[in-house]
């Protein structure tokens, strides 16, 4: 079988590498890859005319906004994110400080600067604050099953109602105060499911949580936009590297195919573009995200993936978060202010309810964040997670405005007015955060499952790397290097003597690992 792709312009030597999918994993491996004379023939395929991935940096409202990727979640020396945007120049002394790398956080989110009833009027910060210490307190008691032979429920949300359910028949307080409470502690799970990447945290497997590795260091931005370290990565490789608008159809893998520029070299794999393309290879790195490979699993593959990985990729969660963008002619929040809590007094976590989503989407908020001022825009940037998220985006601009309007003038008794609102528009529906979602029953399904899920497909030939396939780092934002690095040591352990599909790379560690797909 012969290609249509051609490499007239790499050098004709040395084993052809693939790297699909141009988000930070492919771009991070692609990088580590080329600086070795090991990898002449190295090409990146990327289905969009952009690279980056999730991470997108835009102009507007008179500064910039970050789409996609947002925080460096745990700045700190072990973040390989934060080692590329302080090597870039891209943070500023406070995020580069000492101080700010060892502060521990505990990954949970900080409390809100104001927290407003949605029928008016303010809730009391204090009783926030116990609900969030509360909360906390308990998502952290959730990790000590990690290593239990047997969880004592099957999900964290079921964990974290149970040991509510017991405190909250212990207060004392009047049956108002009762109410505010658990509606104050539903908004702390709204929250949980948007750093979750879940609809409901009775989703998540309460057996594997504890895999979360949580770094020191305050999170914190990148003043002139994370598309900063996407421009620093491409700026390291050859100009000829990166293929873009080559969406891909079939990875063809296992078999033995040909291309007219280089007669008498067969290759193992052929990977076939939408527009009819080609590119033989001897090893692919998949990059693509977890959501992708879900939605065209059983087309993607041919011959199909064996069927043990192909159901261990169904089985691994994938949730949904969307931003949403709100500009203000004038700010109806203090100086100062940096996060906005609605609390539906209504709400209760222990209450479960499904009214008509039309009508009740927007409750899924976790709130609103106060952007950095522009000189001429006041904008906040609201979060949502779950199937709130996903019918957001049936919604059209003036939709969302028209609820989110009437949302914050009732909480606020303000009559303010803004000029524009807008999603997360133009990042993929099926790029969000990977869940390590509950088994059907009792266990450690979910570790399983993405162990499975990193397994060589064929030794040296492809295995799957990127986003929502790291067992300890599976949310986005300072998690994706780290998959896209995994199976390209530093440059100067690499060793290698074929051009077969059995390469073999040896880390400093003593541990050997095979060039395979991403």
């Amino acid at each position: 079988m012969e290609s249509s792709g051609g490499d007239a312009e790499t050098p004709s030597f040395g084993p052809r590498v693939l790297v699909v999918g141009g988000g930070i994993a492919g771009l991070g491996a692609a990088q580590r890859l080329c600086r070795h004379p090991a990898f002449p023939r190295l090409r990146v395929l990327e289905a969009t005319a952009r690279a980056g991935g999730r991470i997108r940096s835009e102009r507007s409202f008179g500064g910039v906004v970050e789409i996609g990727a947002h925080w460096i979640h745990g700045p700190s020396q072990g973040n390989p994110v934060f080692q590329l945007a302080a090597k870039y120049g891209l943070l500023g002394e406070k995020e580069l400080s000492a101080e700010n790398q060892l502060m521990e956080t505990g990954g949970h989110v900080g409390l809100p600067s104001v927290s407003y009833a949605s029928s008016g009027g303010s809730v009391s910060l204090e009783l926030v604050a116990e609900m969030a210490t509360l909360f906390y307190s308990l998502v952290d008691q959730t990790r000590e099953f990690l290593h239990a032979a047997e969880p004592p429920v099957p999900s964290v949300g079921e964990y974290l109602k149970k040991e509510i359910s017991q405190r909250a028949a212990r207060w004392t307080e009047d049956e108002g105060t009762r109410k505010l409470k658990l509606a104050v502690l539903d908004s702390f799970f709204s929250l949980e499911c948007c750093v979750s990447g879940a609809h409901s945290m009775d989703l998540v497997a309460l057996a594997p949580f504890g895999e979360y590795s949580v770094l020191p260091g305050l999170d914190c931005t990148l003043p002139g936009g994370y598309q900063g370290l996407i421009d620093g990565i491409l700026a390291s490789l050859p100009q000829d590297m990166m293929v873009f608008n080559k969406p891909v159809k079939t990875v063809h893998w296992n078999g033995s195919f040909q291309e007219a520029t280089s007669p008498g070299e067969t290759f193992p794999v052929s990977v076939e573009c939408e527009d009819g393309t080609r590119f033989p290879a001897h090893h692919v790195v998949l990059t693509v995200p977890l959501g992708f490979l879900k939605e065209r699993l059983d087309t993607f593959f041919e011959p199909p993936l064996p069927t043990e990985k192909a159901e261990a990729i169904r089985k691994v969660g994938f949730g949904t978060n969307n931003k949403i963008f709100l500009e203000f002619a004038e700010p109806f929040w203090e100086p100062g202010c940096q996060h906005i809590q609605v609390v539906w007094e209504d709400a209760s976590p222990l209450q479960d309810a499904a009214p008509a989503m039309r009508d009740t989407w927007f409750r899924k908020l976790i709130g609103f964040l106060v952007l950095p001022s522009f000189p001429s825009a006041h904008v906040l940037c609201g979060f949502i997670a779950g199937l709130e998220s996903e019918f957001m985006e049936t919604l059209s601009d003036a939709e969302v405005l028209q609820a989110l309007t009437h949302v914050l003038r009732r909480a606020t008794a303000r009559s303010s007015e803004w000029s524009s609102c807008r999603g997360a528009a133009g990042v993929p529906a099926n790029g969000g955060i990977s869940v390590l979602r509950k088994p059907p029953a009792p266990g450690a399904q979910g570790r399983a499952e993405v162990a499975l899920a990193q397994r060589p497909v064929h030794q040296g030939l492809l295995q799957l790397r990127g986003c929502g396939q790291h067992r300890r780092r599976h949310r986005p934002a300072g998690s994706a290097p780290p998959h896209g690095r995994r199976e390209a040591p530093a440059p100067d352990t690499v060793c290698w003597g074929s051009h077969t599909s059995d390469l073999l790379l040896h880390h400093t560690r003593s541990s050997a690992v095979r060039l395979e797909g991403g």
